[in-house]
């Protein structure tokens, strides 16, 4: 199936892109005067086809997941807590939450992978696994379980464009992902995890060392190949990274802009348009329209609603 996905990705809209920058010049003002802000309505133009600037209907998609790699002790939490911070997510009274309610997104968290079943209003259950495996120990995931992952992610994206929703940002929850993300970019771009991996929600110097000393002694144990990224996924990613890497798929496939915030979204579209797609089903990255930047260092998705509103209410 994500093959068949994959070739349904086109490329961006030229023609659109170019009436967008017509609608620009047209304007009495300096040329390019408006900075970044000129490019992303160029590049939204692209991604939907279309230079008509519309309202926005925006969503943020939160993928909720658990990584076995907490055994390791990488973090100050245990699991617990990403049930409970889900569980917020559904009553509405996390800062992603507020800040959603100022800029007008709706927010919807989808359990990929919590390590317990959860019961309540608003969750989005579509669980490829209680949590994934301890990568120092075994492979995360299973390479199927990855494909199911990224594939819900795809069909996420199709099901909110179906609602009306035309701009969407994805957003994550699960205890140990930023051990799982900074192994993925790790391979993926043969940096050594020192350079990558921080403290995650306040690791002390020493927790610090040892969650890159585990990184490091993972990856050499499961070798993942890194020209194939189904394998760095499956053998040391998360089933979150694998969702919203395919939400950015979807939303090349079905041509609505998605938002990056933060490392391990930014981690997820990586996976999605580096150059390992092509072992994928021979896409070139070049026809991979995608989404537009917005990366902050802010925890539950804090960025995106703090700066939603200041950049793209000009969209």
């Amino acid at each position: 199936m994500l093959e068949t996905y994959l070739q349904n990705i086109k490329p961006l809209d030229q023609t659109a892109m170019q009436q967008a920058q017509a609608q620009w010049n047209r304007i009495a003002k300096p040329l390019h005067s408006l900075g970044r802000l000129e490019d992303m309505v160029i590049q939204l133009a692209g991604i939907t086809g279309s230079a008509a600037l519309v309202p926005r209907k925006k969503a943020v998609l939160i993928f909720c997941a658990d990584n076995g790699i907490i055994a390791e002790n990488v973090t100050q939490s245990n699991n617990d807590v990403t049930a409970i911070v889900t569980e917020n997510f559904t009553r509405g009274i996390t800062s992603v939450n507020a800040l959603s309610r100022v800029c007008g997104a709706d927010v919807y968290p989808v359990d990929i992978g919590i390590a317990r079943d959860l019961y309540c209003s608003g969750l989005d259950v579509r669980k490829v696994a209680y949590g994934t495996r301890n990568f120092a120990k075994e492979p995360a995931m299973t390479r199927e379980e990855a494909v199911q992952a990224i594939c819900t992610g795809i069909q996420l994206v199709k099901e909110k464009k179906e609602a009306g929703y035309n701009l969407i940002a994805t957003g994550e929850m699960g205890i140990g992902n930023t051990t799982t993300s900074s192994a993925v970019l790790s391979v993926l771009t043969q940096t050594p995890p020192e350079q990558l991996t921080g403290r995650g929600a306040g690791l002390s110097s020493s927790g610090l060392a040892h969650k890159t000393e585990v990184i490091q002694n993972a990856i050499a144990s499961r070798k993942p190949d890194r020209h194939d990224i189904l394998d760095v996924l499956s053998k040391v990613g998360g089933l979150d990274i694998c969702g919203i890497a395919g939400a950015f798929l979807g939303g090349a496939i079905y041509r609505v802009p998605i938002v990056i915030d933060g490392f391990i979204s930014a981690v997820a579209a990586n996976c999605a348009v580096g150059s390992k797609l092509r072992r994928w089903s021979g896409t070139a990255v070049s026809r991979l329209p995608l989404c537009l930047p917005l990366l902050r260092r802010a925890g539950g998705k804090t960025g995106t609603g703090c700066h939603w509103h200041a950049r793209l209410s000009g969209l």
